[in-house]
């Protein structure tokens, strides 16, 4: 039976046009469907962003990072869940652009989900010093001590964000609701909440399935192509690997849930930093983080930086717009920009 990575080109293409559809309609209404539990639970609309949205947003992600690692590209495997930090900021500026007369820095309003962003920049920075340094394996265990301390540290982060909900050091201040775009108050969801669950669960089943068949198809595109190892074929498989995301925060911008949406992108930082330890698990050629270098350390560093100047943003409130973008997004625009620049110059040689 062939893989999904070897199929014949107008097979390929066609998957992934249903797998494409198929995540779509999974993700704007899994955005719909935890914004109904989370209110139903008492959980924070940032809190539910990062961890059910930005965990089941992620599941494929842990299948095809997983599976590749199995299959002897845990190199690749590294390099897409570490870029990914960065590009998934670059996706809010999509959410900035549908949001009226004001920026998405002015709307987001719980200081737990400032606090997620912070966590996802320290975790980050962890994950640029193993890559730089070299990760060192844990006896004869094939599993590296940065792996894993990185695996426990993003369950630490969640526990801590978790934990803020209960106890905030401190609050927003609140902006004009009518201005920001905010409903007012809502008619409550008439579903009963074992039936949402199922709804939910089922969401989360369609994301994870297509997903994977997105990502593996988009690289049988890119093989049967020529472009794999070429720009074209890491924007097809980019696109692939974040359209779970993109439609989820999409749909959580619709209905005016803000900090759903950025809880969404911050927690499956977290998420994809935490799969960085599966990889390793199904690594049985060394560790995953072992031969990686300068590129993937700088590309960590990116994701920091772009974080940060996000962040900034988040922190400064300003609500006036330039283009339809707040200047958050400008800047996150401008600081990717750069980065992808400097990656440019020292990407490594094909040649081999």
């Amino acid at each position: 039976m062939p893989s999904l990575t070897d199929l014949p080109i107008a097979l390929a293409l066609g998957l992934f046009a249903l797998a494409a559809v198929a995540v779509w309609m999974g993700g704007s209404r899994l955005a719909v469907y935890i914004s109904d539990l989370a209110e139903r639970f008492g959980f924070s609309q940032g809190f539910a962003g990062m961890l059910f949205l930005g965990g089941i947003t992620s599941l494929p992600e842990i299948a095809t990072a997983g599976s590749a690692a199995v299959t002897g590209s845990a190199d690749l495997a590294v390099s897409n869940l570490i870029g990914a930090a960065s590009a998934n900021i670059v996706l809010l500026v999509v959410a900035d652009a549908m949001i009226a007369r004001t920026g998405i820095d002015s709307v987001v309003k719980s200081a737990s989900t400032l606090l997620q962003g912070v966590l996802g920049m320290v975790l980050m920075t962890g994950v640029a010093v193993i890559a730089l340094l070299g990760d060192r394996e844990i006896g004869g265990s094939a599993i590296g001590f940065g792996t894993a301390g990185l695996f426990a540290a993003c369950a630490l982060a969640m526990w801590r964000a978790g934990r803020y909900e209960d106890h905030p050091g401190w609050t927003v201040a609140p902006t004009d609701r009518r201005r920001a775009g905010e409903p007012q108050e809502e008619a409550p969801n008439p579903t009963r909440t074992p039936v949402l669950i199922g709804k939910t669960v089922a969401a989360a089943a369609v994301i994870l399935v297509a997903g994977f068949v997105l990502s593996q198809t988009a690289d049988s595109i890119a093989q049967a192509t020529g472009v794999s190892a070429g720009l074209v074929g890491l924007v097809l498989v980019g696109f692939a690997t974040s359209l779970p995301e993109l439609s989820s925060i999409v749909s959580a911008v619709r209905i005016k849930r803000f900090d759903l949406a950025v809880g969404d992108i911050f927690g499956t930082n977290i998420f994809n930093i935490a799969i960085l330890f599966i990889v390793d698990i199904a690594y049985r050629d060394g560790l995953a983080l072992a031969g990686e270098g300068m590129f993937e350390g700088i590309a960590a560093l990116l994701g920091v930086g772009v974080i940060g100047v996000f962040m900034l943003g988040l922190l400064e409130r300003r609500s006036r717009t330039v283009l339809r973008l707040g200047y958050a997004s400008w800047s996150t625009l401008a600081a990717y920009g750069a980065g992808l620049t400097v990656l440019w110059f020292i990407q490594p040689s094909s040649g081999g």
